[in-house]
């Protein structure tokens, strides 16, 4: 648990509000005080001032909310009519400039604000109108951050599959990194947008135990945390797990179902007491015994219910000049665990992400991506 009195925070890091991570293998959550809520976003290099000054106070249950460690907040003293206005503005003298300080400055649930209020201002709707005025990549980010989470996620899943070839990495990456609860809101969204099923659409562009692996995914149970570390299961999972690959036929059944209907922390233990007892890494086994996209597909899922952030990081480093994977993971993680991301960036590639988005990108692309990456990591 992590504690701290509000003016300890203030006094000792100079900061109106302040952010300290709390780690789960799934994602980074944090707690957060604010003083006056006017928004502060704790970067990289300070973390280690806000972990000191928490230390050894207490906190009450009233003072505290929820955090995450994304880089886009909500914009303080937020007035979406002013902000319509800009926008109005903007798009006749088609100042990209001005849209991309605007839109990438304000969180999600602001920038829908800004739309009903476009509406109103206008008399039309506002994406349409920024289609009509941008181009390329801008374009794309553009409409991208005027969707909700759910639809930006179902807009991305219907391109990796529509048209020839299926992107299985961008399905994995979508729905692996997502809660039970985002997933099912994918679902409606999917259906809302398009007219179509999203577990249809993965049967008919998927095969065999791959497909079995991303609707048990898509549709996983709710996951019970037990109060305490259930041993008995662990070993049963383990030997499963360990009999699945030992016979002469793999049985992919075992590992389908204990890592989409464990919770995160158990399936770690489980995955470390595997490598134990196999005497190597559980990525390891899973490219001896597995293959295809059903291996593609189960090292993705193990990446990132071991540390969904360093999965992310691969991902971009891997990916850095693919425009629509950069763009899916900075708009659909900056106001979740872009931060974190960042760190394991700077460390997996030893150059920042801001660094290397600022050398691969140029223009008013590159000036929308910084602005969400939002700060360099030295």
């Amino acid at each position: 648990m992590l504690k701290s009195r509000p003016h300890a925070l203030q006094t000792a890091a100079g900061l109106s509000r302040v952010y300290c991570s709390i780690r789960t293998p799934n994602q980074t959550r944090i707690f957060c005080w604010a003083n006056n809520k006017k928004g502060f976003v704790a970067s990289a290099w300070n973390m280690e001032i806000v972990r000191k000054a928490m230390e050894n106070v207490s906190l009450s249950d009233d003072e505290m909310w929820w955090g995450t460690l994304g880089t886009i907040r909500p914009f303080p003293n937020f007035n979406p009519q002013k902000d319509a206005c800009e926008v109005q503005a903007a798009l006749e003298k088609k100042d990209v400039n001005t849209l991309v300080r605007i839109l990438t400055n304000r969180s999600n649930a602001q920038r829908q604000f800004i739309a009903q209020a476009y509406h109103s201002l206008a008399g039309k709707e506002l994406s349409p109108t920024l289609k009509k005025c941008l181009t390329g990549g801008v374009q794309d980010l553009m409409l991208g951050l005027m969707m909700t989470p759910s639809q930006f996620d179902a807009h991305r899943l219907r391109q990796a599959m529509e048209g020839l070839g299926t992107d299985e990495e961008t399905l994995l990456e979508v729905l692996c990194t997502r809660s039970r609860e985002q997933l099912k809101e994918i679902i409606v969204a999917y259906n809302q947008e398009f007219g179509r099923y999203l577990e249809n659409d993965l049967i008919s562009e998927t095969s065999k135990d791959f497909t079995t692996l991303l609707l048990a995914i898509l549709t996983k149970a709710q996951e019970s945390i037990p109060e305490v570390i259930d041993y008995d299961l662990i070993d049963q999972d383990v030997k499963a797990l360990t009999n699945a690959i030992s016979a002469k036929k793999v049985d992919s059944a075992p590992w389908i179902k204990i890592l989409t209907t464990r919770d995160a922390n158990h399936i770690n233990r489980v995955l470390s007491r595997l490598e134990r007892v196999k005497g190597e890494t559980v990525d390891k086994l899973i490219q001896s015994h597995f293959s295809g996209d059903f291996k593609l597909g189960l090292r993705t899922l193990v990446h990132s219910i071991q540390n969904t952030p360093l999965y992310l990081a691969h991902r971009l480093h891997n990916s850095i000049k693919k425009g629509n994977v950069v763009r899916g993971i900075l708009v659909s993680h900056s106001e979740e665990d872009l931060l974190s991301v960042r760190v394991r960036y700077r460390q997996l590639a030893k150059v920042s992400l801001y660094s290397a988005l600022q050398k691969e990108y140029k223009g008013d692309l590159q000036q929308a991506y910084l602005a969400l990456c939002r700060a360099e990591d030295v």
